[in-house]
């Protein structure tokens, strides 16, 4: 089967295309595979949102939970074997895309519980729980970048676990991110690990900003002000890369680290679905195209850039004077970037702990149906 050309052009720029769905059904039917083959879709990404839905839709969960309400799991317990099988085996999906990047790539990825986003040390305990579970090199443990979640995430690199760090709004909290990787590396260095089999990616949300921000704007109503809207989730998706490239093209704490085989904490672009149908529908793609990066698509945003997404090389590298000046224009119009991060960041933990708890209820309910 022959890879689609324009998702080609954009892996041959160096982005790594990966999906931002999971579910049974797509491991049972071949459709990730097929993903694999003509998407040139190289991993997945979860959350807690995918999950629920993934257990809402259609029966494919209905005979595990039955035969789990049997032998008498909780609904905590039911919920952690559905999620860890679907995760294990779309690892084993992936063997052979993660074998041929040298680990880079065929990577799958799984959150803690996010009602831990404020608890460290249990954090960091579930964190090397579900890495035990699931079992597999090719997986990834999903920790938010709460101030919580940093500390947790130094101790579980130092584990040699690998991580993708989840919920990054500004560029202050993805280069304390980047601090943390450094950190859980040394550690892991330490402790005897080889770094060259320690992988992270740093999950940078880019539509969600635009969404605050430009309804932030409209508030304001100005001219000057309107014509800011759609922009900042680009200008500070590029400011991240430059903050990326300080850190890691030469900067001297990785290259010391780099000497013992460590790899880069790749930028990953997540929320990347077009939110205002105003905007282009590969906007979060097409823009941010630069080497060594991940794109985390949904199917529609994935199959959008398939059909008719333009690349044409590297978008972002250089761009970070531009980006900055968008910023303090934004600034000037009375934008609180501070209160704009926070309130997304907070409302990001909200959103999946939302997601999860109905995830727990429909399976409660339907343990409760497989019991009578």
């Amino acid at each position: 089967m022959a890879q689609n050309p324009n998702l080609e052009a954009l892996s041959a720029a160096g982005v790594s295309v990966w999906l931002d769905d999971l579910s049974r059904e797509r491991l049972q039917t071949g459709n990730l595979q097929q993903l694999i083959d003509t998407r040139c879709v190289v991993g997945v990404t979860t959350n807690p949102t995918i999950f629920q839905k993934a257990l809402a839709d259609g029966t494919a969960y209905d005979a595990q939970v039955t035969e789990l309400a049997e032998r008498g799991a909780d609904v905590d317990a039911t919920v952690r074997t559905v999620t860890t099988d679907d995760v294990r085996n779309a690892c084993d999906v992936f063997a052979k895309v993660h074998e041929a990047s040298d680990g880079v790539d065929g990577r799958v990825s799984i959150e803690v519980d996010p009602r831990l986003a404020h608890d460290t040390d249990k954090t960091i305990l579930q964190a090397i729980e579900l890495w035990k579970i699931v079992d597999r090199p090719n997986l990834f443990i999903k920790i938010p970048a709460t101030m919580a979640g940093l500390p947790a995430i130094t101790a579980v690199l130092a584990e040699g676990i690998s991580v993708n760090v989840t919920l990054i709004f500004s560029v202050e909290r993805h280069r304390m991110v980047m601090d943390a990787y450094l950190a859980g590396l040394e550690k892991a260095r330490e402790a005897g690990h080889d770094l060259s089999k320690i992988h992270s990616v740093a999950s940078f949300f880019v539509s969600r900003v635009d969404t605050e921000i430009d309804n932030r704007l409209e508030k304001i109503g100005s001219a000057e002000a309107l014509a800011l809207r759609g922009k900042a989730g680009i200008a500070n998706a590029r400011l991240a890369y430059a903050a990326y490239e300080e850190v890691f093209v030469g900067g001297s704490r990785y290259e010391a680290l780099k000497a013992d085989g460590a790899r880069v904490q790749r930028p990953l672009w997540a929320s990347t679905g077009v939110k205002n149908p105003e905007y282009s529908d590969t906007l979060y793609v097409t823009e941010l195209v630069a080497p060594n990066t991940v794109n985390t698509m949904p199917e529609n945003t994935l199959e959008a850039v398939a059909d008719h997404g333009v690349i044409t090389g590297d978008t972002v590298t250089g761009r970070a004077a531009e980006s900055q000046d968008l910023f303090d224009k934004l600034a000037g119009v009375g934008i609180d970037l501070p209160d704009v991060f926070k309130v997304l960041e907070d409302e990001g933990v909200e959103k999946f702990e939302k997601s999860w708890l109905e995830l727990l209820e429909a399976t409660q309910g339907q343990l409760d149906a497989a019991k009578k």
